[in-house]
């Protein structure tokens, strides 16, 4: 029997200038449009990209009448000089079939996310070594002159920054400040408003001995931002320049020791309450959670839970969360916002992140700044159950782009979606056939009790709180002693 030949061998590269490469053999790209399009469905690979936001990255807000034409005919040259099989027509637009391994960017972003949890288990060198192989695949800045996909690359050069970021401070903290203050100083001259990178530099600079050039970056930085935005430098910086005037011995431990001390003694915060139980249905819901909060990790993301009372949202929130816990090793907080007060919850996670009492700022800008320090390269899940309003969750948002927040709540927050970019869930109530099943784990699914399931459907209106209430009160009718009420 003839054997089937393997498929053909692709290597897309995006970082830098747009090159594919097939069976070894770079492919000529010269069509601007194509390019657009190719590089729009490479960034969403295996995922559907619709034609409106196709046109929307080749023409950028000034897309012709033919612009729906134009794309197809510039995904029909695409498939003939690719081949066909890789570009498949899925509503409402176009898919590319690639294998992860095959698109530099994703290679990168899994490296980068391999990186974290080698950190977060103490092994900092092996996290340095692959932080610096993903770093080595850039080369150069993404799709120059495509203003349609701005967006992205700005994205796409923030994750840059971060990893390099991230990579010089573990190296830091290996001991490595003489060999990193050069890349610092070039670093600060790419970005100069970017503080945490200028705090590394001052922190490297008085670990080599030279305090007063520490000293002199941070009133160099303090004039830059003054000059440029009219803003003084943020709370964290301050207070790394006030630790170096006084010489604090703490500035020569290695930065999250307290943290790193407290996960030792296994301290992990995993405050999720129990499940609801028993959970049926919500399969799209859950679906749609992972789709919104785990497919893309290049940046934050949070997801508004909304609906009436009692239709499932916090049964759904801690469903998905208690399933997800191994994505979280950095840890779970959870908080029940009902009533509360944000500043009080911000205390609560900075204790449980290992922050010890007698080290919480006082003034609040300085707790946020210290809470999404404490976050900002952690893999962390934040759940606000109960939520007012956006006012109330804004402040406990964590500062990492590989930080998740779940909030439930019966208003859906529009000014967080808004601002925040949220991604929005409105909880329905239970389909008859959910309800049923539940109803039946609660009660028993016997012959018998098919008309207390029917009742109990029928009276809930599919809301699982209604019917867990209703059901516990049946039970409650039938364990009373005979000729004694149920109270």
């Amino acid at each position: 029997m003839e054997t089937a030949k393997p498929g053909p061998a692709f290597e897309f590269r995006v970082l830098g200038p747009l090159t594919v490469v097939k069976d070894g053999v770079e492919l000529p790209m010269s069509a601007n449009r194509e390019l657009v399009i190719l590089a729009s469905l490479l960034l969403n690979a295996n995922r559907v990209m619709s034609v409106e936001r196709l046109i929307e990255a080749v023409w950028a807000g000034s897309a012709p009448p033919s612009a729906w034409r134009q794309v197809a005919i510039c995904v029909s040259r695409l498939r003939r000089t690719l081949g066909a099989g890789l570009i498949e027509t899925s509503s409402p637009g176009y898919l590319l079939r690639a294998a992860p391994g095959s698109i530099d960017w994703l290679r990168f972003t899994s490296m980068v996310a391999r990186s974290r949890t080698l950190a977060a288990a103490g092994s900092a060198e092996a996290a340095v070594l692959l932080l610096r192989e993903a770093l080595a695949l850039w080369q150069g800045r993404p799709f120059e002159d495509i203003r349609g996909l701005r967006y992205d690359v700005a994205r796409m050069e923030e994750s840059r920054l971060e990893a390099l970021e991230t990579c010089l401070e573990l190296e830091i903290e290996l001991g490595r400040h003489h060999q990193v203050i050069p890349e610092l100083l070039a670093l600060v001259a790419e970005s100069p408003f970017r503080e945490r990178v200028r705090a590394q530099l001052m922190l490297a600079q008085y670990r080599a001995g030279r305090r007063a050039e520490a000293l002199r970056t941070y009133q160099e930085t303090r004039r830059y931002l003054l000059e440029q935005i009219g803003l003084e430098p943020g709370p964290a910086l301050r207070r790394l320049h006030e630790q170096i005037l006084r010489d604090e011995s703490a500035l020569m431990r290695p930065m999250g020791e307290s943290a790193s001390a407290h996960r030792a003694a296994g301290v992990v915060p995993c405050q999720l309450p129990p499940q609801v139980l028993p959970f049926v249905g919500r399969a799209e819901e859950l679906a749609a959670l992972d789709a919104a909060l785990l497919q893309d990790d290049s940046g934050p993301a949070t997801v508004v839970i909304s609906g009436p009372v009692g239709v499932g949202k916090s049964t759904l929130a801690l469903r998905w969360a208690h399933g997800q816990i191994d994505a979280f090793p950095d840890g779970q907080l959870y908080a029940d916002m009902t009533d509360a007060d944000p500043g009080a919850v911000l205390d609560r996670f900075l204790r449980a992140l290992g922050v010890p009492a007698c080290d919480l700022p006082g003034d609040p800008a300085e707790k946020l700044a210290l809470y999404r320090s404490c976050t900002a390269r952690g893999r962390v899940l934040v759940v606000l159950d109960n939520a007012r309003d956006s006012d109330q969750v804004r402040p406990l948002l964590p500062g990492g782009a590989h930080c998740r927040v779940v909030v439930t709540a019966e208003d859906p927050l529009d000014d967080l979606v808004a601002r925040q970019g949220a991604h929005r869930a409105f909880l329905a109530p239970l389909p008859e056939e959910a309800a049923r099943e539940l109803a039946g784990l609660l009660v028993g699914a016997s012959p018998a009790r098919a008309q207390a399931v029917r009742d109990l459907v029928a009276t809930s209106c599919g809301n699982p709180l209604s019917l867990r209430l209703a059901a516990a009160r049946l039970r409650s009718r039938r364990a009373s002693p005979a000729g004694q009420p149920a109270a």
